[in-house]
């Protein structure tokens, strides 16, 4: 049993602060890699929560080979988010108080496939034409993102 759901039976919906970790992958096109997700039917970055005894790094490349089939040959920081616009609640009722490290990554192995318990399909956009339905807490790491370009830029 994974350690959140150990916490749940324990503490039913109540919120939880959940570490955990999500990368950014980025294909030769600069296109972003998303999950159509089933709990809340919307499209999210690829990541979930920290296990016992893992690293933030582990629990990256954990998480990205489960719900991609994908290997990351390399791991770059981008950023720590947590606070309101982190908070969520899950369509079942589940409330988490995310604290999340934001990964990008551009350089990976592996077949592509999604993990049909979490998702239906795991998809590569333009950044320009991302979906319009982004998981909450997934909206603001994908904007400060979009908005860290536009400054390279300026």
């Amino acid at each position: 049993m994974s350690y959140v759901r150990e916490l749940r039976s324990l503490v039913g919906h109540r919120p939880l602060i959940i570490a955990g970790a999500a990368v950014l992958i980025f294909n030769e096109q600069n296109c972003l890699l998303l999950q159509h997700r089933k709990d809340n039917q919307q499209w999210g970055l690829i990541g979930g929560s920290m296990e016992i005894g893992e690293s933030l790094e582990e629990t990256a490349r954990r998480e990205v080979f489960e719900e991609t089939g994908l290997e990351l040959d390399e791991l770059n920081w981008f950023s720590l988010f947590s606070g309101k616009e982190l908070i969520y609640e899950y369509p079942h009722g589940d409330v988490v108080v995310n604290v999340t490290a934001v990964y990008s990554s551009r350089k990976f192995k592996g077949k592509l496939k999604a993990d049909k318990k979490e998702g239906y399909e795991v998809r590569f956009f333009n950044l320009n034409e991302l979906p319009s339905e982004i998981s909450p807490p997934d909206r603001p790491v994908i904007d400060r993102y979009l908005c860290s370009l536009e400054n390279s830029n300026v």
